[in-house]
């Protein structure tokens, strides 16, 4: 190959379509053999991630936590809109999360969804927006694409049983099964070549086997000063989403309750 051409291919930002594309900002996943598979060898920091389930419960939450207390090590926030059932926080607490950087947002109607998801994904304090939406318009998944580019956001897209995936623009789509107690990991889209084969994860190795009492007491208080806490006390208010939390000592604590081994309880 002539040396100028060589030396052009081997720039960062120019990749091959068998080979699997770097992503300018990847987050580390924390499981070796999911970051094998991942442009940049990691979760893409600035764009969509479609993540489409067999079943729930088999540890999907647990496969992102990692990457959660990074992003919050790093003085972002995160916040999740809509999740299908109510958090728990001493399974949070225990895999490092920092519960005062959590925001979860109750919607009343899809667009509501909508909205409240491009806020977070366009505020530059949040880090990571993950939402659970039953959405077929691939109109509003493009502008949630560009909001999350903008805002330079880790957006995960997740689809519950049944529903498929539809996201043209998400740069990453995977898809997760059980497999004998672990987590069948396959990439159904990515910018690179494809992979014949999935990652075996076992979810539990980066998150320890502990749990702090269930009477631990939790205040998340979203800072009013910060675009993303100004966007919940609007959804708060009622004007757009609504979040499940309550008034107590002049401050926001939400109510976090869930299953001990995902995160959620059904």
């Amino acid at each position: 190959m002539n040396p100028a051409l060589a030396a052009a291919l081997s720039n960062p930002a120019i990749w091959r379509g068998d080979d699997c594309a770097p992503e300018p900002a990847a987050l580390p996943s924390g499981f070796a053999a999911l970051d094998a598979m991942l442009p940049g060898c990691g979760w893409p920091g600035n764009s969509l991630t479609e993540i489409v389930l067999e079943r729930e419960g088999i540890g999907e939450l647990r496969l992102t936590f990692p990457a959660l207390a990074q992003v919050q090590a790093q003085g972002r926030d995160v916040a999740w809109i809509a999740p299908p059932h109510v958090p728990y926080a001493p399974a949070l607490l225990a895999a490092g999360l920092d519960l005062a950087r959590l925001l979860i947002v109750r919607c009343r109607s899809l667009a509501d969804q909508l909205w409240a998801y491009e806020q977070a994904l366009r505020a530059p304090e949040c880090g990571a927006a993950f939402a659970w939406l039953n959405s077929h318009d691939e109109r509003p998944m493009r502008r949630l694409a560009v909001a999350a580019r903008e805002g330079r956001t880790w957006g995960v897209l997740w689809r519950r049983p049944g529903q498929r995936a539809i996201a043209t623009t998400a740069s990453l789509r995977l898809s997760l099964a059980p497999r004998e107690g672990r987590l069948a990991v396959r990439v159904l889209k990515r910018r690179g070549g494809d992979l014949a084969r999935p990652a075996i994860i076992d979810v539990d190795s980066a998150i320890p086997n502990r749990y702090p009492p269930l009477d631990s007491p939790i205040n998340v208080r979203p800072d009013p000063r910060t675009s993303a806490g100004r966007a919940a006390e609007h959804a708060h208010a009622g004007t757009a989403a609504t979040l499940t939390v309550k008034q107590r000592n002049a401050g926001l604590v939400h109510d976090l309750s869930c299953d001990r081994g995902e995160g959620f309880r059904a």
